[in-house]
């Protein structure tokens, strides 16, 4: 149980250190991803993007698995 919280715990700092990076290439900006501004802070919820980058993560692994 510990590992899988240390695991989400550290995916989502790196995802949260990327999102700059990857928001380039569309990340944040695809049909399901909530975006809005309130006093002067903008929040977002990609789920879209997540759901792509969970997909894409999940066949690399199963793509390299020996």
């Amino acid at each position: 149980m510990l590992k899988w919280l240390l695991v989400v715990v550290v995916s989502l700092l790196l995802l949260g250190w990327l999102s700059p990076l990857l928001s380039r290439f569309g990340f944040g900006r695809l049909p399901g991803d909530f975006r809005w501004q309130r006093r002067g802070r903008v929040y977002s919820v990609p789920l879209t993007s997540t759901l792509l980058l969970s997909f894409a993560v999940t066949l690399l692994s199963w793509a390299f698995r020996l």
